[in-house]
C-alpha cells in the first residue's frame, strides 16, 4: 500500500453496495444505501494513550457518515479514526 495512515487513523475499503434484493429484484442506483461495512487495508501506529486495536485484514462496521472518501489508483477508500469504527466481524 502506498499510503500509511497517521496516529489512530485507518484506511477502509468499503464493501460494494447491494444491487439485488433477497427476492431477486434489482435495486436502482437512486435507492442504493451507502455500505457500512468494509475491510481495513492500512492502519496507523495509534496514539500514546490509545494503542491501535485494529489490524490490516479486519472486516469492520462503521457509521453511515463516517470517514473521508479518498480515491487511489481508481479505487475508493474511506480514511477514518479508530473511534469511528463500531465493531469488527
Amino acid at each position: 500500500m502506498k499510503i500509511k495512515p497517521l496516529a489512530d487513523r485507518v484506511l477502509v475499503e468499503p464493501k460494494e453496495a447491494e444491487t439485488k434484493t433477497a427476492a431477486g429484484l434489482f435495486i436502482p442506483d437512486t435507492a442504493k444505501e451507502k455500505p457500512q461495512q468494509g475491510k481495513i487495508v492500512a492502519v496507523g501506529n495509534g496514539k500514546k494513550d490509545e494503542p491501535m486495536e485494529l489490524k490490516v485484514g479486519d472486516t469492520v462496521l462503521y457509521g453511515k457518515y463516517s470517514g473521508t472518501e479518498i480515491e487511489l489508483d481508481g479505487v475508493k477508500y474511506l480514511m477514518m479514526r479508530q473511534s469511528d469504527v463500531l465493531a469488527t466481524l
